[in-house]
């Protein structure tokens, strides 16, 4: 049998050379024999060969399909290819592909597909359950759990849907063979995946040490320093790789730097958008990165778990990351194939700020459940998410994840009927088990500290992240900063390049995109604006001079708006320089603004300095005609349409019928600038141009 799987390997491969690495037969060989395993072994081992060889193995003894359930299917193109190869018939049932459903479960019946895969989001959709697994359940061959430090409340990826697994495995015969997997589990994580399995689950534990991998840190504070460094030493570094980031945000302008210093260099992260009628673009830039036809990706962790590059030659972080387990599953990406790769983390002085912001927001709080459970208590049939939006001050995240979070309770206070969420009988003395909460995130706290440790840490630095992983196979890796007591690559930066980079940063200009379409429900029936918003009422794409509190003008925003009520003539040059740049079509030829009872004085000053250096009168035609709650207290659309209905009236005699410039100070759904331009525009104003000098954007994804 180990002959025809090596055969199968070389094959899958394209490798007539190629062997087992320790283990992987091993792995193999306890599937056929209808083991139960938990498979801990280091990034680019081969886990997805493991059940892609024995899922070939067992459908040649006759053996049913094999179920896989993974987070990753978007990134495991290159696996399914690999598969394919040896003549295992892959499938996935996932929401890009809702057109070939009806196709594949034809094939499940028909017994024509080898392997399943399916994310474990899937297991909470009733027609799945119904019309798939319910149909494949006596049939399964192989039960494959990918990233099983998932299933772990203590794991530092953690997903609710992932609970739903346990109760599928449980409904299966106990002769099946299971294989979870995962490269990033500790010693806790790894007892309580363990329990969770069920008794016979035998663990298979390698040693995570990446003998090629060369790691060091470097301290940097500013991120213009940190751009500055990455734009020198890009250049010279091996082949391509990957630079991590925090948030979006740095994601697309650390690409767009080093695009400006002539280096081949790309966004990725879950808003990178495919283009209709085109290959989906995230999938193109894999390609690129693959095919080492892009030097780096700059990627949140949206580029994570699964994408296998293995002639990556390194992997930078922008940013510390949360935890010592997030940064040797992403810094593992490199080196898996080639002698030496770099593993470099950089630290700024916004890391802390950005780790706690995520470990505040990993639950959902008390009173956004009780706030969800009352008001769904008091329908019949239940609410849909859009309808809890029009009654709920609560954004659709926020909604999202305090449902996810309910549904997969024992037993949930809530349940999916179609489009409508309803109570069960066990929501009236339901609340969250704060205990649980709270040591979840002392943990998380625990993790962040470790990960300063790490930074600071003057030894082996893999040995670091190994013991850290309870590796028992831990020992100084002889090639580290730490070992060699050297920095592998130069700390220093050019302060000139340092320079322009906090230039960069300062105009960092913002795109304000107009909204298309009012709030359903009936947002706004004073000014009964609804449906989509036709041309006639829409502004035009505006801009946004910074981010709020950003590196560069957000800082001076901040200040302005909350410590000086007044803004600096600096950031009025620089909305002056943005206007040269951006060019607004047709050209606005008067300025007015967004009114304010709280401040009456900051923003209308604001606009007139601004209007005097564009030589352009400024008409005060917009009026505040109710003191209404501040926008940045409404969390989703419907509110904040709502709050603004009937908010601001138009003087008719200020008002200009020529195209204007719209300025406030600082935005973020956009609603203030929807409402308040289609009133100019009703009106009589032909064109509005809005200018707002911050976008705050809270998200940090």
């Amino acid at each position: 049998m180990r002959a025809q799987a090596t055969t199968y390997l070389r094959q899958a491969l394209d490798q007539p050379n190629v062997d087992f690495r320790d283990g992987q037969w091993e792995a193999i060989d306890g599937l056929l024999n209808r083991r139960r395993l938990l498979v801990v072994q280091r990034t680019g081992w081969g886990k997805s060969m493991v059940y892609f060889l024995a899922t070939r193995l067992l459908r040649d003894q006759g053996a049913g399909v094999t179920l896989l359930i993974s987070p990753l299917l978007s990134l495991m193109r290159n696996q399914i290819e690999a598969a394919r190869r040896i003549g295992v018939r892959a499938e996935t049932i996932n929401s890009t592909n809702t057109e070939d459903w009806d196709e594949i479960e034809d094939r499940l019946q028909n017994d024509q597909i080898d392997i399943l895969l399916i994310s474990p989001e899937r297991l909470a959709n009733d027609n799945f359950r119904a019309n798939v697994l319910a149909h494949v359940a006596d049939r399964v061959g192989l039960f494959v759990v990918d990233e099983a430090h998932c299933i772990s409340d203590w794991g530092h990826d953690f997903r609710p849907d992932y609970r739903r697994i346990v109760r599928v495995l449980q409904a299966f015969p106990s002769n099946i063979p299971v294989l979870a997997t995962t490269a990033t589990a500790n010693d806790r994580v790894v007892a309580d995946v363990l329990s969770q399995l069920g008794e016979g689950i035998q663990l298979v534990r390698g040693p995570l040490v990446r003998e090629s991998l060369k790691l060091q840190n470097i301290v940097l504070p500013s991120p213009a320093a940190r751009m500055a460094w990455l734009a020198r030493t890009l250049p010279a570094l091996p082949g391509s790789g990957i630079i991590y980031t925090l948030t979006v945000r740095d994601a697309e302008r650390v690409s767009a730097w080093l695009k400006k210093n002539d280096i081949s260099a790309e966004a990725y992260h879950a808003d990178v958008k495919d283009v209709e009628g085109e290959d989906p673009r995230r999938e193109v830039l894999e390609q690129d990165l693959l095919q080492n036809e892009v030097k780096v990706l700059v990627s949140t962790v949206a580029l994570g778990m699964g994408f296998d590059k293995p002639d990556l030659g390194f992997v930078i972080h922008f940013q510390r990351p949360g935890s010592v387990v997030h940064y040797y599953q992403q810094v593992g990406r490199a080196g898996r194939a080639v002698e030496e790769a770099y593993g470099i983390l950089l630290h700024g002085e916004e890391d802390e700020r950005i780790t706690d912001y995520f470990i505040r927001n990993a639950f959902p709080p008390q009173q956004h459940v009780e706030a969800i459970l009352e008001a769904l208590g008091q329908t019949d049939g239940g609410l849909s998410v859009p309808q809890l939006k029009a009654v709920l001050n609560l954004s659709h995240g926020q909604i999202e994840k305090a449902l996810k979070f309910l549904s997969v309770e024992s037993p949930a206070p809530v349940t999916k009927i179609g489009s409508k969420w309803n109570v069960t009988a066990v929501a009236e003395t339901y609340r969250i088990n704060e205990g649980y909460v709270d040591s979840i995130t002392a943990i998380r706290h625990q993790e962040q500290a470790q990960m300063t440790e790490y930074m600071e840490h003057r030894g082996c630095l893999m040995e670091f992240l190994a013991r850290a992983l309870d590796d028992p196979a831990a020992s100084p890796c002889g090639r580290c900063a730490g070992c060699v007591e050297a920095p592998l690559l130069s700390p220093e930066y050019n302060l000139d390049l340092a320079n322009q980079a906090a230039i960069f940063l300062k105009r960092s200009y913002q795109p304000l995109k107009p909204r298309k379409q009012w709030p359903s429900g009936g947002a706004l029936p004073i000014h009964k604006f609804s449906g989509r918003i036709t041309a006639d009422l829409c502004a035009e794409e505006g801009r946004a001079l910074c981010l709020w509190r950003d590196a560069g003008w957000g800082q001076m925003v901040a200040a302005g708006k909350y410590e000086q009520n007044h803004f600096d003539d600096s950031l009025v040059t620089a909305c002056v320089e943005m206007l040269r740049e951006w060019t607004p079509d047709p050209a606005p030829t008067w300025l007015t603004c967004i009114p304010s009872l709280n401040h009456p004085d900051l923003v209308p000053d604001f606009a007139r300095r601004l209007a005097e250096c564009l030589c352009l009168p400024f008409r005060p035609c917009l009026s505040k005609t109710m003191d209404n709650p501040q926008q940045k207290h409404m969390n989703n659309s419907f509110q904040q349409a709502r709050n603004l209905d009937g908010a601001f009236g138009v003087d008719v005699d200020q008002l200009m019928s020529d195209p204007c410039l719209l300025v406030d100070d600082m935005t973020d759904s956009g609603w203030t600038f929807t409402v308040a331009a289609a009133l100019l525009r009703q009106a009589g104003c032909p064109v509005v141009h809005p200018l707002a000098l911050t976008l705050n954007s809270p998200r940090m994804d």
